[in-house]
C-alpha cells in the first residue's frame, strides 16, 4: 500500500471517529477570544476531509479571518482533537458532496443558495487520547 492511500484510511478513522460521536466542537479564534461551538458535519471529498457551515454565521467571518481551527469530540472514554487549516472548496461539487452526505441539512441549505460554505482540512494532525492508552496521532 502506498503512504497515500494509508494517509486516506487513517483519515477515515478521524471521519468515522467524528461521525460515532455524533457531535465535535469546533474552536476558532475572534480576535484574541476563542470561541467554541458544536458541530456535526464530516466529510471525505476527493481525499480531504471537509466541515460544513453557513456563510452568514459568525464562524464563516473567524476561519476567513484566521483559518487555524481545533476540533475536539469524545466517544467510550476516548477523545480526538484535530487542529488544522480550513482551506474554503467553493465548487459546487463540494458543497453537494456534502448535502448528499447530510440529507438533513438540505432542509436548511442547498449547493446554489449562496450560504453554503465548505472547508476542508490543510496540513492536519488528528490525536486520538485516552487514560489507558499512549496517543495515536495522525497527520493529514
Amino acid at each position: 500500500m502506498h503512504d497515500n492511500a494509508k494517509g486516506e484510511i487513517k483519515m477515515e478513522k478521524v471521519e468515522k471517529f467524528l461521525k460515532e460521536a455524533g457531535t465535535y466542537y469546533l474552536a476558532t479564534v475572534e480576535g484574541d477570544q476563542p470561541r467554541v461551538r458544536p458541530f456535526g458535519t464530516a466529510h471525505i471529498f476527493e481525499g480531504k476531509l471537509y466541515i460544513q457551515t453557513g456563510k452568514v454565521k459568525d464562524v464563516s467571518k473567524q476561519i476567513h479571518a484566521n483559518p487555524k481551527v481545533e476540533v475536539c469530540a469524545f466517544k467510550e472514554g476516548t477523545w480526538l482533537r484535530v487542529a488544522g487549516e480550513l482551506v474554503e472548496d467553493d465548487r459546487r461539487e463540494a458543497r453537494q458532496s456534502m448535502l448528499d452526505a447530510y440529507p438533513s441539512l438540505q432542509k436548511m441549505y442547498s449547493a446554489d443558495d449562496g450560504n453554503t460554505e465548505v472547508f476542508y482540512f490543510k496540513d492536519a494532525t488528528a490525536v486520538f487520547s485516552s487514560f489507558t492508552s499512549e496517543p495515536e496521532i495522525i497527520k493529514f
